[in-house]
């Protein structure tokens, strides 16, 4: 008895789902990305308003003072939905995690001078508090924001603070042989020592901002931009240099994260002001303001960290002003 297999073709009827051919037409592939976060907003069929905010729907545009024609221009350059999230995620911490078997099973933080450790467990671990606050932030601009595009990349980004949360407790953990007394030490600095009290409070002020747009500046944009390049840039240049370049290794994944998150901040940063005129306006305000309670918040920190901490506030906010320049903000 002879069995021929032959392969035969089956064309799909359809190429992709009805959200998108409404959107581009039928019969128009579509990336998965596309698919997954186009059109895929609740607009309809709600059955009640939220008690407390009486005045919205569950899902609402006007949450924001930023007005949009289509809230679907907030796309991310990354193009990240889960999969492809989770995939370069889970490559950056595959690396993150043999950087710090290396240097433990060589012991290389031993070579690590004391007082320097002793600067990193006090102006680098409480920031794992900072990261909370961020965490809580993006899942803010999730839960009030409009359109998936940007509300999902949020929650990716929320995700990623805790992440960063975690690598810092990582490296306080190794620093310190496994004390965790370093992290209540940590927290006791956060919540008690005077230099930390105006980053404090500003990321308590940031967690009552009602507009989430403006908490997307103030949290992403400024306070991110001005935090990572005091402490990731310049603190760690100065402490590499005083002995701790094995550190540098440590903090790959946060250096990296950033500067690959930067891309899709300053893009939507762009798409709004380049909307309307009323956006760049508030957007130029947010701007402003945030930048100016943000520098007032890290100059005793700078102080303590530097002998020239002033001119070093003033060196990251003008990179700061000079990055949101070229998305469009007006500094």
């Amino acid at each position: 008895m002879q069995i021929d297999i032959k392969a035969k073709e089956v064309k799909p009827i359809r190429h992709t789902y009805s959200h998108i051919a409404r959107r581009f037409g039928e019969d128009k592939p579509a990336t998965r990305y596309q698919e997954a976060v186009l059109d895929v907003q609740a607009v309809d069929n709600f059955h009640y308003r939220p008690t407390w905010q009486p005045d919205k729907e569950l899902y609402d545009p006007t949450r924001t003072a930023i007005i949009m024609e289509d809230w679907y221009s907030f796309l991310d350059p990354r193009q990240y939905y889960y999969g492809t999230y989770t995939m370069a995620r889970a490559k950056q911490q595959a690396s993150a995690d043999q950087s710090f078997k290396f240097v433990e099973k060589r012991n290389l933080l031993d070579q690590i001078p004391t007082d320097v450790k002793q600067t990193i467990l006090d102006y680098v671990v409480p920031l794992r508090h900072y990261e909370w606050g961020a965490n809580m932030n993006n899942y803010q601009i999730c839960a009030m924001g409009y359109g998936a595009a940007i509300t999902s990349a949020a929650a990716m980004h929320g995700a990623d603070r805790l992440g960063n949360a975690q690598y810092i407790t990582r490296i306080a953990l190794a620093l310190s042989d496994n004390d965790t007394s370093v992290l209540d030490n940590a927290l006791a600095g956060w919540t008690d020592k005077t230099q930390w009290q105006g980053l404090r409070k500003l990321v308590e002020d940031s967690l009552v901002v009602q507009d989430w747009f403006e908490l997307f500046v103030a949290q992403n944009l400024v306070m991110d931009g001005l935090v990572m390049m005091l402490f990731f840039e310049k603190l760690e240049a100065q402490l590499v240099a005083a002995g701790a370049s094995t550190y540098a290794m440590l903090t790959e994944f946060i250096v990296d994260w950033h500067a690959e998150s930067m891309r899709w901040v300053d893009k939507q940063i762009s798409v709004a002001i380049s909307e309307s005129e009323a956006n760049a306006d508030l957007l130029n305000g947010w701007f402003a303001q945030w930048t100016d309670a943000a520098q007032g918040a890290l100059a005793p920190l700078a102080d303590a960290l530097f002998d020239n901490g002033s001119e070093v506030i003033s060196s990251i906010t003008e990179s700061l002003k000079s990055r949101a320049a070229k998305a469009g903000v007006s500094v």
